[in-house]
């Protein structure tokens, strides 16, 4: 579609008028005072039990269930759990953290596929046909229980988003309030020099729709089911 826009600086020119200045004037963005962040300062007080408890209550409405265990049983818990979904096919990110989570006996018992950016689109279609993509968390926002996942050629999105089910193991040490923290840790992590995921994901259990007659629909397109196991690493 073809147009015109007529009058256009002459309307711009009488709005600068009423702002004081001439259209040509760069516009300096506000310079907010410390002590003016109000959204740094929720739940500041909150302690890691406070978090954990805000994080599974933010589980209900999204359909997503939370399970607890410490560090010398999450290999228990993570078998029970796999079970309990069907296991059949899973696949993993290749994330360090499950062999010092002592995880490798169950990956190896479930004959667990670990994501291989090498193998190009096989890959893809290893994680497309199962039925659980297992994944370590790299932020947890409590408020809204959401995963934040860094992903990477090694911690692929696919693992999370196209099996039946995203099964995310949660280190308590990672909880943090919400978004602002997360974007405070990402930040913190830039002004070191270290290296940062060129994608972050954001998950908020499954996905679901209402746009058809406003009748929601879990699990549209993703993981029809999410759980998180949370594991004391303190």
């Amino acid at each position: 579609m073809n147009g015109t826009i007529e009058n256009r600086d002459s309307f711009l020119r009488n709005i600068a008028s009423k702002l004081n200045h001439t259209s040509a004037d760069a516009s300096q963005p506000p310079a907010w005072e410390h002590k003016y962040m109000p959204q740094e300062k929720v739940y500041q007080k909150y302690s890691t039990e406070q978090l954990v408890d805000m994080m599974k209550k933010a589980c209900d409405p999204i359909h997503t269930k939370a399970y607890e265990t410490t560090s010398d049983k999450l290999a228990e818990q993570l078998d029970k759990i796999i079970a309990d979904y069907g296991a059949g096919k899973v696949v993993a990110t290749k994330d360090e953290r499950f062999s010092k989570f002592g995880l490798q006996n169950v990956l190896s018992k479930y004959d667990v596929y670990t994501w291989n950016y090498s193998e190009g689109h096989r890959t893809i279609d290893r994680a497309a046909e199962a039925n659980i993509g297992l994944s370590i968390c790299d932020v947890m926002l409590a408020e809204s229980a959401t995963a934040g996942l860094f992903n990477d050629k090694d911690k692929a999105r696919s693992v999370s988003l196209l099996p039946e089910t995203s099964i995310v193991i949660v280190p308590k040490s990672l909880i943090v309030p919400r978004l602002t923290q997360a974007m405070q840790m990402v930040e913190e992590r830039v002004q070191k020099g270290e290296e940062i995921a060129s994608y972050i994901n954001f998950i908020s259990g499954p996905s679901n729709s209402a746009d058809i007659e406003m009748r929601l629909v879990v699990g549209v397109h993703g993981p029809i089911k999410v759980a998180y196991l949370i594991v004391s690493d303190l």
